[in-house]
């Protein structure tokens, strides 16, 4: 089996210190808000995978269709010796790329990146079996921190598949996007995975569905809370929205308090009060065009040499390369 050698910028206590920090700024703000990020404890990636199983959840299935055809064509336009997966998990949603890469002979290294160093190692040994001789590296951090941080040689391939990146408001997307241009040389490649822009029914079914399945995911965080900082959130007492805000051109998710209530989270020393009906966002998704993803790009350094996306033209993939600025 091939060597797994893993690097950790991301250790528990700076977790716990992002988590106060972050919990500390956004609930004493005006509209009070916290990142998406904390969703995903073992709990929350559990109900994650349930709603990409969902039948109102279109995202992964049609990014996979664009995969599952498009992944020997991005291996011959790349020739990319490295694969460099960004919030990689379990590295399953680019099993079809790695396999295009590896059949098109030139994959020599796996770099992938994740917050959590559990699921890194299991993902890490498992492609290590995989692809052997091919070299793995798991980088235990954050996508929008530790960038300059990651190993691999050119050609590089950097995947970022998933949506992902629209949980990140422009201010955040300019300053990732132009992050990865300068870990790359010139040449070098990017992946994209952007959701599109489509009605607003469906966009809010996918994040609303029958099941209750993101319901229960979304006030996942509060269960965070109150494990990880000792709050005393009624968890029951908030009610799952999701509306799609067409000024910004993505979908929030919401928590609304279902009474007024005082709430304790004494790790951070606050004492945040709920009126009834007050709303707590949890999560933006953006949605694109192609013209403000070539855009983006652009503005960062990449110029899109492809753009594909599924039979319903509901997702996008973007292939694009690193150009000199």
């Amino acid at each position: 089996m091939s060597d797994v050698d893993v690097t950790v910028h991301l250790t528990p206590d700076d977790i716990v210190r992002g988590l106060r920090s972050d919990v500390r700024t956004g609930l004493t703000a005006t509209p009070k808000a916290l990142p998406p990020k904390w969703f995903y404890d073992a709990r929350g990636s559990e109900l994650f995978e349930q709603i990409t199983r969902l039948p109102e959840y279109y995202p992964t299935r049609a990014e996979r269709e664009i995969l599952a055809a498009r992944s020997p064509e991005i291996a011959a336009a790349t020739g990319a010796t490295t694969l460099v997966e960004l919030g990689s998990g379990s590295s399953e949603k680019t099993h079809l790329l790695l396999e295009a890469l590896h059949r098109h002979g030139s994959l020599r290294e796996i770099v992938t990146l994740d917050v959590s160093e559990s699921a890194l190692r299991d993902a890490a040994s498992t492609l290590a079996a995989t692809y052997d001789p091919v070299s793995v590296h798991g980088v235990v951090g954050d996508f929008t921190q530790h960038l300059a941080l990651l190993p691999g040689t050119p050609a590089r391939l950097v995947a970022f598949l998933g949506g992902t990146i629209g949980n990140l408001v422009p201010a955040e997307r300019e300053k990732f996007l132009s992050g990865v241009r300068d870990v790359l040389e010139d040449g070098e490649w990017l992946l994209l995975g952007t959701d599109l822009v489509k009605s607003p029914d469906v966009l809010v079914r996918a994040y609303d569905d029958a099941a209750g399945v993101t319901a229960e995911f979304n006030r996942n965080v509060l269960h965070v809370l109150n494990r990880e900082l000792a709050a005393d959130f009624d968890v029951a007492s908030f009610e799952h929205v999701a509306v799609w805000n067409e000024a910004e051109q993505w979908i929030e998710m919401r928590l609304r308090a279902t009474r007024a209530m005082e709430v304790h989270v004494p790790v951070v020393g606050l004492t945040v009060r709920f009126v009834e009906g007050e709303q707590l966002r949890t999560e933006v998704s953006s949605k694109f065009r192609k013209d403000r993803v070539e855009t983006e790009l652009a503005d960062a350094g990449f110029e899109i040499q492809h753009w594909w996306t599924d039979s319903q033209s509901r997702f996008g993939v973007s292939l694009s390369k690193a150009v000199a600025r």
